[in-house]
């Protein structure tokens, strides 16, 4: 039977936000969004993590949505970050993205102010009751502070448009008793455990390595898709170093902004009090995309 969600499966690339001389280089996304397009991607997912949205003005941040939007122009799928650990400014964005077309919200855990269980249903419920958009719940709590249990997603899924959960604890066990307790769709928030999430019945993964290599990212999505576990371990096994760099090196999105500036496909520019990527890693960033063969030596 067809989770709630399943319309997202696949893969999804959470976009990085291109920036040059302290600016947005909508140039520059533009070129990244047709990469994306022409490499196959299902959904692409601006503002998010990856996208640096905490160091976005407000403008901003609508911005880069409403420009994802219009170039995508129905070639993929768009679902906007629009989270926030205030539920009036989270509503306001998710308004924002349904109207500039988006056709979903990802909307992460409330940070900092670490609510209770009650306070996280009450919040995501407040902006779900209040919008049409499908609503993927972004859990991540060694960002937030706080896990959002699985009972309260369980909860949260009886919710007509919560229909997806962007699964990044690590835990194998959580995602199961989600899986196992809901129809919602499960999506991997890291690219590690993609294969091994899909094999409890995730659907697909929100990536970060798949600003890189975007191919070979949906080589493993469908390769699992459709049951060839022998095919995705293949495939699972050739990412894992990639994979673990991009979220091992640094603090995300500093490692995946460093190998797009090495593969000459942003400037690699980051706001404070993001930093860039120190010369010792980057030469065994650089090490390992040579080791991939996305670099020459």
């Amino acid at each position: 039977m067809a989770r709630k969600g399943s319309d997202f499966a696949g893969l999804s690339v959470a976009i990085v936000t291109p920036f040059r001389d302290g600016v947005l280089d909508l140039p520059r996304l533009r070129e990244q969004i047709e990469f994306q397009i022409k490499a196959g991607t299902r959904c692409l997912v601006p503002v998010g993590t990856t996208g640096e949205s905490p160091t976005l003005s407000h403008d901003e941040h609508e911005r880069v949505i409403t420009e994802t939007v219009q170039i995508a122009a129905g070639r993929c799928k768009v679902m906007a970050g629009t989270g926030s650990n205030s539920t009036a400014e989270a509503l306001r964005l998710t308004k924002w993205a349904e109207k500039a077309g988006a056709d979903a919200a990802l909307m992460v855990a409330p940070y900092y102010n670490k609510p209770t269980q009650e306070g996280f249903y009450a919040h995501y419920k407040a902006v779900a009751e209040a919008v049409g958009l499908p609503i993927c719940v972004y859990n991540i709590p060694g960002r937030t502070g706080k896990n959002i249990e699985p009972d309260t997603i369980c909860r949260l899924g009886e919710l007509q448009n919560i229909t997806m959960v962007k699964e990044a604890t690590g835990s194998l066990d959580q995602a199961s008793q989600i899986l196992g307790a809901s129809d919602l769709t499960v999506l991997s928030g890291d690219d590690s455990m993609t294969l091994p999430l899909m094999s409890v019945g995730g659907e697909g993964v929100i990536s970060v390595v798949g600003n890189v290599v975007p191919s070979d990212m949906i080589a493993l999505v469908d390769a699992a898709s459709r049951g060839d576990y022998e095919t995705a371990r293949v495939w699972h096994h050739k990412l894992f170093g990639l994979c673990r760099d991009m979220l091992g090196l640094a603090t995300n999105p500093i490692p995946v902004k460093a190998a797009m500036r090495l593969l000459k496909r942003d400037t690699g520019e980051m706001r404070l009090p993001m930093t860039e990527l120190e010369p010792a890693l980057v030469e065994k960033l650089r090490r390992s995309l040579i080791g991939y063969g996305l670099l020459a030596t």
